[in-house]
C-alpha cells in the first residue's frame, strides 16, 4: 500500500460483514483515529417531517455504520438535516462510535450557544465531538465561544469551514493565528486549489482535514459516468467513478476524512469502500488527473 499515512482499523460491526477493515488517519492534534471516509448531510438529509424519507435516512446512517463509518456532519444550515440525524441515532440505539461534528451559523456571535445547544438538542447528543464555524460566519466571536467549551470540556474538537473556494485567503489567517483542531474545505480531482497553500499549511500547523462536496453535489460523478473508467483503476482497488474520485481524495496524506453525502443505502456502501484496499502514491495520483482532465 502506497505510504499516504494511513492505517487500517476494523471497527467490531453489529449483524453484518466487513469484507475489508476500514482505512483511518489519526487526527493530528491528538491522534485519534478517524475512518478516511465519512458522511455528509447536506440536501440530502433535508426531508422535513417526511416519515419515510427519515426512515430512509437512519437506514444510510446504518449502513454507514455497519461499514465502519465514523463522523456524520452537519449544520444549522441545513434545513431539517440535524433532526434527521437525532432521528437516525435514536432509531439505531446512538452508536457509540459516532464522531458528531456540527456547525455554529449566526451573523449574531451572541446567539452562538443557543444555537448550539438547538443543534445539540436536534443530534439528541450529550455533546458535540467537533464544532465549527460555518463558511467564517461571524468567526472572531463564534471562535472565541467554541474554544471556552473546549476548554470547559463541552466539546472536543474546534475548525472553521469553507466550500466551493471561497475567502481562502482570510481562511489562512485563521488557520495561522488560531488554535485549530480542523478545518474543511472543498477537495476533489478538478478542485485542487487547496493543494497550493491551504493543504500544505494545515500539514504544517498540525490540523486535521475534512472535505466536503468531494463530488461537486453528485455533477462530477454524472459527468465521469459518461466515461470507461480506466483498466488500471483496479490497481487502487476502485471499481466505480465515485471510489476513484473518493480514493484520489482522501490519498492526500493531510486529508483526514471526506464527506460525501448520499440518500441511497447501496451508494453509502460503495463510498465506504474507498476507504479499504490500496490507494494511490503520487504517480498514480498524477495519472489520475490527467485521465480525468483528458475527458
Amino acid at each position: 500500500m502506497a505510504a499516504t499515512g494511513a492505517t487500517a482499523m476494523l471497527w467490531p460491526l453489529t449483524g453484518a460483514a466487513q469484507p475489508s477493515p476500514v482505512l483511518t488517519r489519526p487526527i493530528p492534534s491528538t491522534g485519534e483515529a478517524l475512518p478516511l471516509v465519512g458522511l455528509g448531510t447536506w440536501i440530502t438529509f433535508n426531508v422535513g417531517r417526511d416519515t419515510e424519507a427519515r426512515d430512509s435516512c437512519a437506514e444510510v446512517m446504518r449502513a454507514f455504520f455497519e461499514a465502519g463509518g465514523r463522523m456524520i456532519d452537519s449544520s444549522p444550515m441545513y434545513g431539517s438535516s440535524q433532526e434527521v440525524v437525532g432521528h437516525g441515532l435514536q432509531k439505531l440505539g446512538h452508536p457509540s462510535r459516532l464522531f458528531s461534528a456540527d456547525k455554529v451559523w449566526t451573523s449574531s456571535g451572541s446567539a452562538g450557544p443557543d444555537q448550539i445547544a438547538e443543534s445539540r438538542r436536534h443530534w439528541r447528543v450529550p455533546r458535540f465531538d467537533l464544532l465549527q464555524v460555518h463558511n467564517l460566519l461571524s468567526w472572531e466571536a463564534h471562535l472565541r465561544t467554541l474554544l471556552a467549551m473546549k476548554a470547559a470540556g463541552e466539546v472536543r474538537y474546534v475548525g472553521i469551514t469553507t466550500s466551493e473556494g471561497r475567502r481562502h485567503r482570510e481562511f489562512e489567517q485563521v488557520m495561522r493565528q488560531h488554535p485549530l483542531d480542523f478545518i474543511q474545505v472543498t477537495y476533489n480531482i478538478l478542485d485542487r486549489e487547496v493543494e497550493e497553500r491551504i493543504l500544505p499549511l494545515a500539514a504544517e500547523r498540525g490540523i486535521g482535514v475534512i472535505v466536503n462536496r468531494p463530488f461537486r453535489q453528485g455533477a462530477l460523478i454524472d459527468r465521469l459516468e459518461r466515461h470507461p473508467l480506466p483498466p488500471w483503476a483496479a490497481a487502487i482497488d476502485a471499481r466505480t467513478w465515485a471510489q476513484f474520485v473518493l480514493k484520489f481524495i482522501v490519498s492526500h496524506p493531510a486529508v483526514t476524512c471526506a464527506i460525501p453525502a448520499t440518500t441511497r443505502v447501496d451508494h453509502v456502501r460503495e463510498n465506504m469502500a474507498a476507504a479499504t484496499g490500496k490507494l494511490p502514491d503520487g504517480a498514480m495520483r498524477a495519472r489520475m488527473i490527467v485521465y480525468v482532465e483528458s475527458l
